[in-house]
């Protein structure tokens, strides 16, 4: 049975993404590569000081598939002035790790870059994602891959009948995932094998904060994607299986851990559950509050990206003051969302006794 789904913009502030998206592509080289990662935003990010010492502009590094949420959820929804830089999270350790950038924040998509080129003494993990592939349904190609659906995408990709986007494993961890759910899938398919080996080329790799926007001029039919960069544009994108997505805690061991990519600085990144780490380099008052906001606000679930229960959850030695701030702002979070689901609740009862009274 064929399934799939199409993405729903969440808020309005999300339709600022395609600006965002569109601006990305302006300044990609015509190759649709970038020398830099896919950086959103130039300029060294490093948090400004009052006379006091204590930062009055918090700079966030963070991970390309989190540049729209954070700047059109997180930004609006605190008065403390944010600066956003992103690129690929590859890229962003490696700023870090060679002194080339100095954020008050860093927050990459791959946990496993702070326990290899970072090492912070603590981190939180704050939020999941899917790996989906979106498509464009205006397309000739992109209509043979709805056709194809869930069980049998990959055929039209391994005929070359559709033209595909995908980000550099080498910049970014949408890249290497992507190549992690093509391993899965060869496993899992029934008649599919070695996809790694017949579907990437590499004229396929754009930036990551470029890659969805390649829709709106119709450069490609479909791009490897998480689900939150589709599900804020309002792209249409196929689920792929939990063995597949990275996104089901349960096949973690049995089925994420059993593929691995080796990055060019000879460390090998193994595959997982994907996770979003964040982690505050300079300790301020206003470093902390957009800490706790970005790491437990509920713009996270609007802009796409999956929350769970446990989120967030911390690695090391975690300040007390951390989890002071960010359980006081997750409680809020919890609260608020609890009060809006018994306005709905209470808002269909009253809607059936409604439709029950026009019956009788």
């Amino acid at each position: 049975m064929t399934e799939q789904r199409s993405g729903r913009s969440r808020r309005g502030f999300l339709r600022a993404a395609g600006v965002v998206g569109l601006a990305a592509v302006a300044g990609c080289s015509a190759s649709g590569r970038s020398g830099n990662g896919g950086a959103t935003r130039t300029g060294a990010p490093s948090g400004t000081k009052n006379d006091e010492g204590e930062s009055t502009t918090v700079a966030i590094l963070s991970a390309g598939s989190l540049n729209n949420a954070l700047e059109n959820g997180l930004k609006p929804a605190i008065d403390v002035p944010v600066r956003v830089e992103s690129h690929g999270s590859t890229t962003v350790a490696r700023l870090i790790a060679e002194g080339k950038r100095d954020p008050d924040i860093v927050s990459v998509a791959d946990v496993a870059l702070f326990e290899n080129l970072l090492s912070p003494s603590w981190y939180s993990v704050f939020t999941s994602n899917a790996v989906v592939i979106a498509y464009n349904p205006e397309t000739e190609g992109g209509k043979r891959l709805a056709e194809a659906g869930r069980d049998r995408w990959y055929e039209p990709m391994t005929n070359g009948d559709i033209s595909i986007g995908r980000t550099d494993p080498d910049q970014d961890p949408l890249g290497y995932r992507t190549l992690f759910a093509l391993e899965l899938a060869s496993r899992y398919y029934d008649g599919a094998s070695n996809l790694t080996e017949t579907i990437p080329k590499r004229e396929q790799i754009y930036p990551e904060t470029a890659l969805i926007s390649r829709f709106e001029t119709g450069g490609i039919d479909c791009a490897f994607a998480y689900r939150n960069m589709a599900e804020e544009r309002g792209y249409d994108y196929i689920e792929l299986p939990d063995r597949i997505d990275l996104s089901d805690p349960r096949y973690e061991q049995e089925w994420y851990s059993t593929v691995s990519y080796s990055l060019p600085n000879g460390k090998e990144v193994h595959g997982g559950l994907i996770g979003y780490g964040s982690t505050i380099r300079k300790m301020s008052d206003a470093a902390l509050d957009v800490f706790a906001t970005q790491t437990t606000g509920e713009y996270l679930g609007e802009a796409g990206f999956l929350l769970r229960d446990e989120f967030p959850e911390y690695v090391g030695d975690v300040p007390e003051t951390v989890k002071r701030a960010t359980k006081g702002t997750s409680d809020a979070n919890k609260a608020g969302k609890n009060r809006s689901d018994r306005r709905n609740l209470d808002a269909n009862r009253q809607s059936t006794v409604s439709d029950i009274t026009v019956l009788v």
